[in-house]
């Protein structure tokens, strides 16, 4: 018996939602993978010391004698301190650049900057990194700035505030993109005039995507390696200035992690551990926020 057109829709309809899981599978696979390693690997080395302490731990502890365990206090103030200074100039120029891809950009100069911010999503870090650090090398040379600044917690967030810029601007520009044009219209209707529409009505009716915008740029520019080995370089000891290398969880995963001393890796998978949990803790935080901004908005 031939089966009917509604059993042929119902079959091939189980099987397009059976493939979607597999493939929902597959993807978690190595996600799932990361997080176990991470979990497994960098909790016993979690503890208060390591959280309060900096310094590289002693590799050879005499017996009866008191070595230090090893430390990242300095490496999560230098993260902290990179990321915030590189999203205090990112975020607003970012987010001004989506909207006026968005709003404004529907001519010439308009495509030429958003095939420029494309491009530049797409550029490896590592770039970033050596454009920022020969740019600092030709400024030291004309004595534009000190030679200090070239290896420095200013150089650092320059180099990860690049790399968050086209993102922001990227993910705001398609977000002010999915805002329905009968909202503009209403507004101006309304002789609102087209900046306050944007400010007022616009940028909020699109703040989600804005703000997954900014932490897709934050968790980025967070664990980037490449470009602090070329800029902030790192260091063993507390933030010293802005014109001074600063320590940074990355940096510590990576010198730590490739050392091959057992006492090293231990404190490198706790980095990696801590920076999972902050990004899961941020993203947590900004659902919190949207969910308590769209109640507070149906309520009204």
């Amino acid at each position: 018996m031939r089966p009917t057109r509604r059993g042929r829709r119902r079959w091939a309809n189980r099987v397009i939602s059976a493939l979607c899981i597999l493939c929902v599978g597959l993807a978690l696979i190595p996600l799932g993978s990361i997080l176990f390693a991470a979990f497994s690997q960098g909790l016993p080395a979690l503890n208060l010391s390591l959280l309060t302490t900096s310094g590289p731990p002693a590799v050879i502890c005499p017996a009866g004698a008191v070595c230090s365990s090893g430390g990242i206090n300095n490496a999560i103030l230098g993260t902290v301190l990179l990321v915030g200074l590189a999203a205090l100039v990112a975020f607003p120029v970012g987010v001004l650049t989506g909207v006026f891809l968005s709003e404004y950009g529907d001519n010439r100069l308009g495509r030429g900057v958003r095939f420029f911010v494309n491009v530049m999503s797409g550029v490896p870090s590592i770039v970033i990194g050596i454009v920022v650090f020969s740019l600092l090398v030709y400024l030291s040379e004309a004595n534009v700035i000190e030679s200090r600044y070239i290896f420095s917690a200013a150089s650092g967030s320059l180099a990860l505030g690049l790399i968050m810029v086209p993102v922001v601007a990227r993910t705001t520009d398609e977000a002010l993109r999915l805002v329905p044009t009968s909202t503009r219209e209403a507004a101006l209707a309304l002789g609102l005039p087209r900046f306050r529409t944007i400010l007022r009505v616009v940028l909020p009716a699109a703040g989600s995507g804005v703000l997954t915008g900014a932490l897709l740029a934050t968790a980025r520019a967070a664990g980037e390696t490449a470009p602090l080995l070329m800029t902030a370089f790192g260091n063993t000891f507390d933030f010293a200035g802005l014109n001074r290398p600063v320590a940074a969880l990355p940096l510590v995963i990576y010198y730590y992690g490739i050392s091959g001393i057992p006492r090293y890796e231990s404190i490198a998978w706790g980095s990696a551990l801590l920076l999972v949990l902050a990004m899961l803790a941020m993203s947590l935080a900004a659902r919190y926020v949207l969910a308590r901004t769209r109640a507070r908005t149906s309520t009204r």
